[in-house]
């Protein structure tokens, strides 16, 4: 028997969990992508394959597939600039496809997604704070494959979950990488100071002079100067 108290199925709880699952830490923003993608594919019934687009200012591109089908069908709707992913992403609504044969919109896309196997698709905006960030998108060799409103409700689910899991992603790893950098940087000032602090002592000079004598071995020896002072503070530590 179902649980009462969740307002979703079993198997949306499930999906939901398996997508709270994902670890930042331990992966890669990439890793993150692809992992949504499995979880969707294998949660949401009739989906042969799955994509996310997202959008960056005004383009689109795919960051995560399943398969090179979905994949090639997003790319065929860029190429044309128009199809059910994008349509999803403006006006921030699920748009179904049932039956790509009788499918009389985005005449520019059908005819290629038809010859790509595509035969029916479900296209669910992922959103944050309102606005669509990007689509998750279901492509099903199968004509009907999403019509059932358990199976739309499902994917609306993890539509919703998605936009917030891989925005979040996408602060973590835009924070973890300025932490890099600025990591990076406070090293390397370390080591600029130690060498300075080496030419003063031997060469009894001012701290200005001695960082100027940096930086004409960096230019003479086409090195970056934190290499430069690296090699000093290593040769004069007998590294």
């Amino acid at each position: 028997m179902a649980d009462r108290s969740s307002p979703h199925s079993p198997d949306t709880d499930a999906a939901l969990r398996d997508l709270a699952g994902i670890v930042l830490g331990d992966n890669s923003f990439e890793a993150v992508l692809e992992a949504a993608t499995r979880v969707a594919k294998a949660a949401i019934p009739g989906a042969d394959e799955v994509s996310v687009t997202m959008r960056d200012g005004g383009q689109h591109a795919t960051v995560a597939a399943s398969g090179p089908l979905a994949k090639d069908v997003d790319e065929s709707q860029y190429a044309v600039d128009e199809g059910p992913c994008l349509d999803a992403i403006r006006t921030s609504s699920v748009v179904l496809v049932s039956d790509l044969s009788t499918e009389t919109r985005w005449p520019g896309y059908r005819p290629r997604a038809i010859a790509a196997g595509v035969a029916s698709s479900l296209s669910i905006p992922l959103m944050v704070d309102g606005s669509a960030v990007g689509a998750l998108n279901s492509f099903s060799r199968t004509a009907h494959a999403f019509d059932d409103e358990q199976v739309r409700r499902l994917g609306e689910d993890l539509g919703a979950y998605a936009g917030i899991v891989l925005n979040n992603a996408g602060l973590y790893f835009t924070a973890a990488s300025k932490a890099e950098q600025m990591s990076a940087a406070m090293k390397s000032r370390a080591v600029i100071e130690q060498a300075k602090g080496i030419l003063i002592a031997s060469r009894r000079c001012g701290a200005d002079e001695a960082f100027d004598i940096l930086v004409r071995l960096s230019q003479q020896s086409h090195r970056k100067l934190r290499d430069v002072a690296e090699a000093l503070v290593q040769e004069t530590s007998g590294g």
